[in-house]
């Protein structure tokens, strides 16, 4: 049996992966960012976990719907234009987040920037599916995580150290000044990306849409991205007010915390790439999915612990997410066919993003905040999300055996 060797990267589609990758850390480090500032929001704007839970999922809902809209129309338009206009609505909510003074403005603002930040994600993933060959999807997709990894080692912790030292508004103050910076990186060095308009869909926009939602592999492929987000956004809310409240990690250790895990993320996530492409999907989701069913166990049942304990537990747990998340995209991609795999990547995004705001809502149900400060019932918390996390091994399976034979087919 003969192995293909693994085609290297172009100088250009290295300098792209790097430009889409410092785009999706901003994209990211805003997504993060509300969650890791529930430790002081709660208090500061003086909410409730259930308040909490809204402002949490005013950026998912709105990016959803936005997502649905666009899947008609995601194919139709060079990339890059697409990139450039959303990017830009995003850095304009991000603006608004900055400045906001009251809890429903700053619902408003995450309203803005879900509407438009929700759906740069798929279109950075569309443009890689264009300009990356299969083989090169896991390396490319393991630069792209680094984003998060890059996000947590920098971003989150210096914008966690703005908020808790000064004023939260200059955390995403602090997003906005790299986002501006990266638009113009976008704009110099990016071409277009405009090969699928060669393969034109003859049909209507919605019609396309409606092809894309009653196509039965998607929809599986659809399913189970729906069922990560959700376990990871209702673990993920209320992380960090936990780790503050109920586990005795002070705020000033917060962007150590995060710190620390995005290290560890930098560095095992082009290994993780790395070992997706030479030994598949499936087996990386497997294992990083054990290892995460493990962390979350311990994480949500620990009670107060001294930081290094802490940290070793949420260090690993961001490890096992990220193995899951690199190694469930790089087989997302295989799955849609060219000329639908934007209109594939818009759905798939607004799917997950209606979950997410769904599952951000039922973690502010689930839990809730003492007099003392203690967030509690954090243990059924993690009872859900393992569920869910056991259900998505059953559905990899499933994927994996269907792009096999969507490979299978193609050789003949």
């Amino acid at each position: 049996m003969t192995v293909k060797s693994k085609p290297k990267f172009t100088r250009y589609q290295f300098l792209l992966v790097t430009i889409i990758a410092v785009v999706l850390l901003t994209i990211v480090l805003d997504y993060m960012l509300t969650s890791a500032l529930s430790a002081i929001l709660l208090p500061e704007l003086k909410i409730t976990t259930k308040q909490f839970g809204l402002l949490a999922s005013a950026y998912p809902i709105s990016a959803g719907i936005t997502a649905i809209v666009l899947s008609g129309y995601a194919d139709k338009f060079d990339r890059k234009k697409l990139l450039l206009f959303f990017y830009s609505g995003f850095l304009l909510g991000v603006l608004f987040c900055a400045s906001a003074p009251t809890f429903h403005v700053l619902v408003i603002a995450r309203i803005i920037t879900g509407t438009f930040g929700g759906v740069v994600g798929p279109i950075c993933f569309a443009i890689i599916a264009d300009l990356f060959e299969t083989t090169q999807r896991g390396r490319a997709m393991g630069i792209l995580q680094m984003a998060s990894a890059g996000s947590q080692i920098l971003g989150l912790p210096l914008a966690l150290y703005l908020a808790s030292e000064w004023d939260w508004h200059l955390a995403f103050g602090l997003i906005l000044l790299i986002g501006i910076i990266t638009i113009f990186l976008v704009v110099w060095k990016i071409n277009p990306v405009n090969e699928h308009l060669q393969k034109p869909v003859k049909v209507n926009p919605w019609l396309h849409s409606f092809k894309i939602i009653s196509n039965r592999n998607y929809l599986i492929v659809f399913f189970n991205n729906m069922l990560l987000v959700a376990g990871d956004v209702i673990l993920m809310t209320f992380s960090a007010a936990f780790c503050t409240n109920n586990l005795g990690v002070g705020l000033d250790d917060l962007p150590l915390l995060y710190g620390i895990a995005g290290v560890s993320t930098f560095v095992f996530s082009p290994l993780m790439g790395r070992l997706t492409d030479k030994y598949g999907t499936l087996k990386i989701f497997v294992i990083g999915t054990m290892i995460t069913i493990l962390t979350v166990g311990v994480f949500t049942n620990l009670a107060i612990n001294p930081l290094w304990t802490v940290a070793i537990v949420h260090t690993f747990l961001f490890i096992g997410i990220n193995a899951r998340s690199i190694s469930s995209s790089a087989i997302g991609t295989v799955v849609p066919e060219v000329e639908d795999r934007g209109a594939y990547m818009a759905v798939d995004a607004a799917m997950q993003l209606a979950v997410a705001g769904t599952a951000a809502i039922l973690a502010g149900w689930i839990v809730f905040q003492s007099e003392d400060g203690m967030i509690n019932n954090f243990s059924t918390l993690g009872v859900v999300v393992i569920s869910l996390m056991i259900l998505t091994i059953g559905l990899m399976f499933i994927i994996n055996r269907m792009v096999k034979k969507k490979n299978t087919v193609s050789e003949d």
